[in-house]
C-alpha cells in the first residue's frame, strides 16, 4: 500500500479520532497498535462500525519490535507517533518498560521512517512533561487557581528542558531523538510538545487524562481524589483543535519540519484543575459531588500553560472550542456511553 498514513498507537483516544478523520476524507490509513490500552478494542470496533472495516489496515504489532515496524512504514507519506507509554506513576513503577516503549519504541518508528522509501512526514507527540516541574518559575496563587508571575503568554518553546521522572525522561529521549533525525538525516520531522488533550473515545484513568477521568468518574460514581489544593493549572485542548494542528503541520511541510512546537490550549482555555473545573461539573451533573483529598504528587507542575503564538504563526492554527464547549461536549458523550465504562 503506497501514500497512506500510518499512526502508531491508532487505537488510542488521540489515534482513533485521527484514523477516523483521514478515512473520512477518504485517505488511506494502517493503524499499528498493540491494543494493550483499555479502550483500544472498543475503537477499533467505533472505526470498523464507522467506516468499512476494508477501509483501514490494523497491524496489531507493538513499536517495541523494529522489524515489524519497518514492514508496516514502508510506502507510507505521513507517520503520526502517538504509540507509547502514557503515566508518569507507571513509569516510575516500571521505568524499564517505560525506556523500552517511549525512547526505544520511538527509534524504532523514526529508524522505520528513514528505511520507508518515501522520506514521510514525522509527527511526534511529546509532552509539556520535557520541561520539568519548573520549580524555578515564580507561581503567584489567586483565589481559584495559580498563575505565573512572568509569563503572561503561557511558557514557549524556548523553555529549558528538564526531563523530570522516568515518563519525562524517554519521552523526552523520543522528542530530541525527533528534533535530530531533521538536522541530521533531513527526515521532515515535528515535535508537539502537547499539553492536556481530551475528547470524546478518551477512556480517561486517575494516572492520565483527568479531565475525562473526573467527568467519568462523577458521571459513573467512581471516587474522585484531588491531589494538592485544586489550585494547579493546565491549560486544556479539544480534540478537534489537535487535529486541526497535526493537518497544519501535515500540510505544512516545509515550514514546519525540524520545528518544535508547544500545542495546547493557551492562557483562553486554561482551567484550575479542581478549583474552577468543579462549578462546571456540578452544573453539568445537576449535584454536588465530593471528593477526598491526597498530598501534592512529586514533580506536579504546579501551573501549565503553553505559550501557542509560534504554531498560531507558523502554521496558522489556534484552538477554536473554548473550555465549556469542550467539557460539554465530553460530559455528553460519557452521559451517553457509560456502559463503556
Amino acid at each position: 500500500m503506497n501514500g497512506f498514513t500510518l499512526i502508531t498507537g491508532g487505537a488510542g483516544f488521540i489515534g482513533a479520532n485521527y484514523a477516523a478523520r483521514c478515512l473520512a476524507r477518504g485517505e488511506k490509513v494502517v493503524i499499528f497498535d498493540n491494543l494493550s490500552r483499555r479502550g483500544a478494542e472498543l475503537n477499533i470496533e467505533w472505526l470498523s462500525d464507522r467506516f468499512e472495516r476494508r477501509s483501514f489496515e490494523l497491524v496489531k504489532e507493538d513499536v517495541r519490535d523494529a522489524a515489524a515496524i519497518k514492514t508496516a512504514a514502508r510506502g507510507a507519506d505521513r507517520i503520526l507517533h502517538l504509540a507509547g507509554q502514557v503515566a508518569v506513576t507507571t513509569s516510575v513503577c516500571d521505568p524499564r518498560t517505560d525506556f523500552e516503549i517511549n525512547a526505544g519504541g520511538t527509534f524504532n518508528v523514526l529508524e522505520a521512517a528513514r528505511a520507508s522509501g518515501r522520506n514521510p512526514v514525522f509527527l511526534y507527540a511529546s509532552t509539556n512533561k520535557v520541561y520539568g516541574g519548573m520549580e524555578d518559575e515564580q507561581v503567584i496563587e489567586q483565589e481559584t487557581r495559580l498563575d505565573y508571575l512572568d509569563h503572561p503568554h503561557g511558557i514557549n518553546e524556548n523553555q529549558a528542558l528538564d526531563f523530570h521522572s522516568p515518563y519525562g525522561c524517554s519521552k523526552g529521549a523520543g522528542d530530541q531523538y525527533t528534533r535530530d533525525y531533521f538536522r541530521i538525516y533531513g527526515l521532515p520531522t515535528v515535535v508537539f510538545r502537547q499539553s492536556c488533550i481530551y475528547g470524546s473515545r478518551q477512556f480517561g484513568i486517575e494516572d492520565q487524562g483527568w479531565l475525562a477521568w473526573f467527568i467519568i468518574a462523577a458521571v459513573t460514581g467512581k471516587p474522585i481524589t484531588i491531589y494538592g489544593n485544586g489550585k494547579q493549572v493546565r491549560d486544556v485542548l479539544f480534540i478537534d483543535d489537535l487535529l486541526d494542528a497535526y493537518d497544519a503541520a501535515f500540510s505544512r511541510v516545509e515550514a514546519s519540519r525540524g520545528q518544535v512546537f508547544n500545542i495546547g490550549g493557551g492562557r483562553e482555555n486554561s482551567i484550575s484543575v479542581w478549583l474552577e473545573f468543579r462549578p462546571i461539573l456540578e452544573e453539568l451533573l445537576g449535584h454536588s459531588i465530593k471528593t477526598r483529598n491526597r498530598e501534592w504528587r512529586p514533580g506536579d507542575q504546579p501551573v501549565y500553560i503553553s505559550d501557542i503564538r509560534k504554531a498560531r504563526s507558523v502554521l496558522g492554527w489556534e484552538p477554536r472550542v473554548t473550555v465549556k464547549q469542550g467539557i460539554r461536549r465530553l460530559f455528553d458523550w460519557v452521559k451517553e456511553n457509560q456502559n463503556l465504562f
